[in-house]
């Protein structure tokens, strides 16, 4: 397939890059078969068939980086021709992956282009420098090899993808691997096992993690938060069950569309039942079950509901992405009229909820339908989508949160807005979804009785500004660094005697604590007062207390903190308002 042309300077280099790449790939074994070479974020990849025998590790990537660097030095011009679909095919003979290529190309009526530097001659539609001289060859990096299937499809051969990272200038690649250091020491599967917050079991299955009681804490904190936060904001909360029977799907529209993610259907007595895969199916039966008035509108339906979707194992990223969620899920009911409203009401929750946790860097993609191809993707006809987009755009405008329109990005019954985060480091997530329904209650029959006596539809707005437990705490894994804000961590504060004459005091210190509902653990292991400190830092707990003679003789603690403020000695009492004082307010 053609690559997607550019007029950056850098990301013509990257391009470049790639095909300097894949020359000193076939210098070091000419029988590998090429695949494709894009630029991505940051950088560029090339994916390859190795002959057999040959094979590239980690520990080769400089010996690549040094070819190419030889090749920068050449002064290598990049020349662009087109060729016949008959000269393409003989000059691409051995290469079966560009010759399916050649022909997607042919097919789409689209001409065959091609680049030429020194005598390697690839498949590519551009763009690329004029000659390696405009190359730094100190700014560009070969980082990673993986495994990537090709066109992404599991049933199609494993290809090794050798990835890269170039930038205008040194200083820029030296802060870009920084912040990878940063990120590396960041990662919450590393994270995650070292303070025993969340694991993953084969007996269990991939892609289904098993919450540990510290990560389970955090999680508890989090929903504790969202119920206060929704019942403020006019929630009512619901439960609804882990399965239900195909005919439910049916109704709503997602079977055939989303048949491949769900898991196979399970007999129940003769009738076949699915794992949930999502929360509103069965929200909407929670509204259908009795007569509604306009006076019960905006109606807001929020649950902590678990869902489970059939991920591939490709796909699957610690907490990232799983097969099995829990969403902080809501379905609102809303009257025409009352809908912009009631959506700028939503992205304030989510204004709220980010500044709570420090998250200032936020933006939404608004994924709109692809118009070409509305009949395939899409239920519903053009004036419903038309009415949807109009008001979610609307909405947004007037929020004045900065967003971008990607066209084919909506969900299949409407448009649907993205909450992308990012983290203190730079990386983005796509953490939460609002979106804008006018086809369900169609399909539902979902109705109210409006002022007049008569029946009409309301309008849904689905929502999940705090997206599943699992990729928030992965977020906040990373974004926090593990050292979570006191509210969230799950051990608060650390009581150290430093010798056997002082642990009764402690344990005196560790039941006040408990009785104020603080988490506490008490060290009395017979350890060296640094050890025990030590330790603590390691697992990032906020605080903690150490205890000695002189704490005795006082009735105070030392307080030692997790940022090294030096708090020096208090009285306990005031030490535990302060604690409630930062927990209620959820201080950062």
């Amino acid at each position: 397939m053609k690559s997607k042309k550019s007029d950056s300077k850098i990301d013509n280099i990257r391009h470049s890059l790639a095909h300097l790449l894949a020359m000193a790939v076939l210098e070091m074994d000419n029988k590998t078969k090429l695949a494709i070479g894009p630029t991505i974020e940051n950088g560029f990849y090339y994916d390859f068939q190795f002959s057999d025998g040959f094979k590239l590790t980690k520990e080769d990537l400089p010996k690549l980086e040094k070819k190419i660097k030889h090749y920068i030095k050449q002064n290598i011009e990049f020349k662009h021709f087109e060729m016949s679909s008959y000269d393409a095919r003989e000059k691409f003979k051995n290469e079966p992956y560009k010759l399916e290529l050649i022909d997607k190309i042919i097919e789409c009526g689209e001409k065959l282009s091609f680049y030429q530097s020194g005598d390697f001659i690839d498949l590519c539609a551009g763009e690329h420098i004029t000659s390696t001289k405009e190359i730094d060859q100190n700014a560009f990096k070969l980082t990673s090899i993986a495994g990537a299937y090709w066109r992404g499809d599991e049933k199609n051969k494993m290809l090794t993808r050798i990835y890269g990272v170039a930038f205008e200038n040194k200083a820029k690649l030296d802060e870009y691997m920084k912040m990878q250091e940063e990120a590396e020491k960041r990662d919450h599967r590393k994270l995650g096992k070292e303070l025993e917050l969340f694991t993953f079991s084969d007996e269990v299955g991939a892609g289904l993690p098993l919450w540990l009681p510290k990560g389970t804490i955090i999680r508890n904190e989090l929903e504790k938060w969202a119920k206060e936060t929704e019942k403020k904001f006019g929630y009512q909360h619901i439960v609804t069950p882990h399965i239900t029977k195909k005919k439910l799907y049916e109704i709503s529209g997602h079977l055939p569309y989303f048949k491949e993610d769900l898991y196979s259907p399970i007999d129940i007595e003769g009738e076949e039942y699915y794992l949930k895969p999502m929360n509103c199916p069965h929200t909407h039966m929670i509204y259908k079950s009795k007569t509604r008035s306009y006076r019960e509108l905006p109606l807001r339906f929020a649950e902590y509901g678990s869902v489970y979707r059939f991920e591939r194992s490709g796909t699957l990223h610690g907490l990232m992405r799983t097969r099995g969620f829990c969403q902080n899920d809501a379905h609102i009911y809303v009257q025409p009229e009352k809908t912009v409203e009631e959506f700028i009401n939503v992205l304030k929750m989510h204004k709220y909820y980010y500044d709570i946790l420090g998250i200032k860097d936020w933006r939404i993609t608004l994924g709109v339908r692809n118009k070409e191809n509305i009949n395939d993707k899409y239920h519903g006809d053009n004036e419903m989508w038309e009415k949807a987009e109009e008001l979610t755009k609307l909405a947004l405008d007037k929020s004045e949160i900065k967003y971008v329109i990607e066209e084919g990005g909506a969900a299949h019954y409407g448009p649907k807005a993205d909450i992308v985060i990012k983290s203190a480091i730079g990386k983005e997530y796509a953490i939460g979804t609002d979106q804008l329904d006018l086809y369900m209650p169609k399909r539902f029959n979902l109705i109210y009785i409006d002022k007049d006596g008569k029946e009409k539809m309301p309008y849904i707005i689905h929502r999940a500004p705090l997206g599943s437990h699992e990729r928030m705490v992965g977020f906040l894994i990373e974004h926090f660094a593990g050292a979570f804000p006191l509210w969230l961590s799950p051990v608060q504060v650390k009581i150290l005697p430093i010798a056997d004459a002082h642990k009764d005091y402690a344990k005196e210190i560790f039941e006040k604590l408990e009785e104020n509902n603080i988490r506490a653990e008490l060290n009395d292991e017979n350890e060296t007062l640094s050890k025990k400190i030590r330790q603590g830092k390691i697992e990032k707990v906020p605080y903690m207390l150490i205890i000695g003679d002189k704490e005795i003789a006082e009735k105070k603690i030392t307080v030692e903190s997790r940022d090294k403020k030096d708090f020096g000695s208090q009285n306990i009492e005031t030490f535990i308002e302060k604690l409630k004082k930062d927990i209620a307010n959820r201080t950062l």
